[in-house]
């Protein structure tokens, strides 16, 4: 009799041991599956963002080589005398 006691109280130690070690499992391995989806999410929006900085780049060298044909001669050209500057000769 004592000795299914014994056996009982092993049995019982070996299943409550397998039971914590199989939670702890499973809450890690969750704890794993929502670092993984929050890497990826990060992921998608560092590859936006880099998209979005990729068109801005683009758009503005565009706009860019587009802005020197538009350059007009000025509107009045400085006086040298007005200046100080000592006038041409000739």
């Amino acid at each position: 009799m004592t000795g299914w006691v014994i056996f009982g109280v092993l049995v019982a130690v070996v299943l409550i041991y397998v039971a914590d070690r199989v939670v702890k499992a499973r809450v890690q391995a969750r704890r794993l599956r929502r670092m993984s989806e929050r890497l990826a999410a990060a992921a998608a929006r560092s590859e936006e963002q880099q998209a979005q900085r990729a068109a801005a780049a683009e758009a503005s060298a565009a706009l860019t080589s587009v802005l020197p044909a538009i350059k007009r001669p000025p509107l009045t050209l400085p006086d040298p005398v007005s200046r100080g500057d000592v006038p041409p000769e000739g």
